[in-house]
């Protein structure tokens, strides 16, 4: 960083050495911000793969939930450390992008605010996530009035209560606005800036894009502002339903009613996307 910072001062005196080692400096640090981050993300998500997975896929297999109060507890709160890890990443993950095409000789990602930014990242996930390490709880669910069968599902919610409708209804609003609207809004305002910025400095190129290398150029920033609006739609497109389903079904009074096919489609979508 220091070799480039010295070439905008004074290029006429800087060795070709120095520049190069500067560039080199710069390119190391973009390189562990971003990986630094995907490792964060690749954690979260072997957190899900390694006590999440094994004990949901149970529910496939059983009709009632075997593990008891205390592993429900535990896969409900790993479930949404790991959503607000992912969400939270992805987020600063964007940030760091936008530093980085629009300031990229600033230092304003480094290697230790890297690491710092990453552990806030799974301290806010885990307290966001403990409302659903002390709530979660297994519920009996009657079946049969008549034989009286009787099964325990793992719900987030917990037992019945005079406040567990209130609860349900700023939970689920809650999470929307925390692991969806905000973080989207964040990341759309970001990547809409930073495909501006890709078009406006594939126009605005020395040389007016004269030779094949600018053109070459040129092209590669517009591919990477059509890259940056995909990835937009990939993350609405993967968390939408979820949560369309969920403010749905726990703010219509009506719900149980209105259930249809449509509705089991769009849950099991949300299911598999999140």
């Amino acid at each position: 960083m220091e070799g480039i910072q010295l070439v905008m001062e004074s290029p006429v005196h800087v060795p070709a050495e120095e520049r190069l080692l500067g560039k080199h400096d710069v390119a190391g640090t973009m390189k562990f911000c971003a990986g630094e981050y995907i490792l964060s993300l690749a954690l979260a998500d072997l957190l899900v793969i390694l006590i999440c997975v094994p004990l949901a896929s149970i529910v496939y297999t059983f009709e009632s939930w075997p593990w008891g109060d205390t592993l429900c507890r535990i896969t409900e709160y790993a479930k949404d450390v790991s959503i607000g890890v992912s969400v939270f990443t992805l987020t600063a993950l964007s940030a760091e992008r936008y530093c980085a095409i629009v300031n990229p000789l600033r230092k304003l990602q480094t290697r230790p605010l890297t690491v710092f930014t990453a552990t806030m990242i799974w301290l806010l996930a885990i307290l966001c996530a403990t409302p659903a390490a002390i709530v979660s709880d297994t519920v009996p669910v009657v079946l049969d009035n008549v034989t009286n069968m009787t099964i325990y599902v793992c719900t987030p919610f917990g037992p019945e209560s005079p406040y567990q409708k209130v609860y349900i209804r700023y939970n689920v609003i809650g999470k929307a606005i925390t692991y969806y609207l905000l973080p989207l809004s964040i990341i759309g305002v970001l990547y809409a800036l930073m495909a501006r910025r890709l078009h406006l400095s594939a126009r605005e190129m020395p040389g007016e894009i004269s030779g094949p290398q600018s053109r070459t150029q040129a092209r590669a920033r517009r591919h990477v502002a059509r890259m940056v609006v995909t990835f937009v739609i990939v993350f609405i497109a993967c968390f939408l339903p979820w949560h369309v389903f969920q403010l749905w079904f726990h703010l219509n009074p009506n719900a149980d009613e209105d259930y249809d096919d449509f509705w089991h489609v769009v849950r099991i979508v949300g299911f598999c996307f999140r």
